[in-house]
């Protein structure tokens, strides 16, 4: 029995959460196996409840499960909220408890959603990459303050912190096209030169891999211009922050991507989109990203690998045939809502 805490979150987490939690529970059955769930308030709706975003009530949940599915925090209702108690503050809060220090974001080509991209089809034919962002260290984990007129934010990294992500993402270069792209600033920083001095030291365990340096603002660039170029990309935590959200392009629309936050006995997934308040209970989402968070969570937590392509070819066949949420839905496609997406997905998963 596969045990999953369950924190939908806010805005429209608690729907692209049930989505995936009924794409779950269908592949379950056909490819039989166990799974149960326990939900838990995070982010936005903790704090309204218990005054804290990852209140010890959800961390004792999280404690009992095997992987974590997480919806989506945040919304303008808290914007006035003390920065350490705001609904985002509970995601470094995770993190950092957990271990969790490398977040994985896939990135994908869907022919079927050229008229979403801004690129010509033809120069993102066979794009499929995958960003991996350092996640616990950097200026959003490093000292900041105010001093009069002035604000500060450190980016602080150890040897450790680059090394243990740097040699997550050689060995995924390994199991694709052994090319690894390394994005730092060495030019400006020292911590990326630091970054890249220990990319170095790490390329020397794994000769087999190409290894290629781009400093951050030329990766902004090649990513519009050639993003066929990349397979595996590893960077800090505010560049892989930057980077993947705008990556999201390439797949039409963030409600594409999922993530998996690794490190500890337990992992999270989540979609790499916020919480869309402006349309959250009008059935409007797209759980494309979540359910793909799921399937991540079943190939990387449960090795569940044949459970997991099952997910992924039922949301190609369900795009194929023309279905789509309003927010990737093109010229000749029938715009379907949230519920029933899902459930042609996993009419997918029972037929085949």
């Amino acid at each position: 029995m596969y045990k999953v805490a369950v924190l939908p979150g806010d805005g429209i987490g608690t729907e692209i959460v049930d989505s995936a939690l009924a794409v779950l529970d269908a592949v379950a059955e056909s490819h039989k196996f166990l799974i149960s769930y326990e939900k838990a308030l995070f982010g936005g709706a903790a704090y309204d409840e218990y005054g804290n975003p990852f209140p010890e009530e959800t961390l004792e949940i999280v404690n009992r499960s095997d992987a974590i599915l997480l919806g989506a925090v945040g919304g303008p209702k808290w914007d006035e909220v003390e920065r350490t108690l705001r609904p985002e503050s509970g995601l470094l809060s995770i993190r950092k408890k957990l271990g969790l220090y490398s977040n994985i974001r896939p990135v994908k080509y869907f022919p079927i959603l050229a008229e979403k991209v801004a690129w010509k089809p033809e120069n993102l034919e066979g794009v499929d990459l995958v960003i991996f962002r350092e996640l616990t260290g950097g200026a959003y984990f490093g000292e900041k303050g105010r001093n009069g007129d002035q604000a500060y934010d450190t980016i602080s990294y150890s040897k450790e912190e680059i090394r243990r992500i740097v040699k997550d993402a050689f060995e995924m270069a390994m199991k694709r096209k052994k090319l690894l792209h390394s994005i730092d600033k060495a030019n400006v920083l020292e911590t990326s030169r630091l970054w890249r001095e220990v990319v170095l030291e790490v390329a020397k365990e794994y000769p087999e891999v190409q290894v290629e340096h781009q400093y951050v603002d030329n990766a902004a660039f090649q990513l519009i211009i050639n993003p066929r170029q990349y397979d595996v990309v590893v960077t800090e935590n505010m560049f892989g922050d930057i980077l993947s959200d705008e990556a999201a392009s390439i797949a039409g629309s963030l409600g594409m991507l999922p993530s998996a936050s690794l490190g500890g006995e337990i992992n999270l997934y989540e979609p790499a989109h916020g919480s869309a308040p402006d349309i959250a209970g009008q059935d409007k989402a797209n759980p494309i990203a979540t359910i793909l968070s799921a399937a991540m969570m079943l190939r990387t937590s449960f090795n569940e690998d044949q459970a997991a392509k099952a997910i992924e070819d039922a949301i190609e066949n369900v795009l194929a045939k023309g279905f789509a949420t309003g927010d990737i839905a093109g010229k000749d496609s029938t715009i379907v809502g949230t519920i029933e997406f899902t459930e042609k997905v996993c009419e997918e998963i029972r037929s085949n």
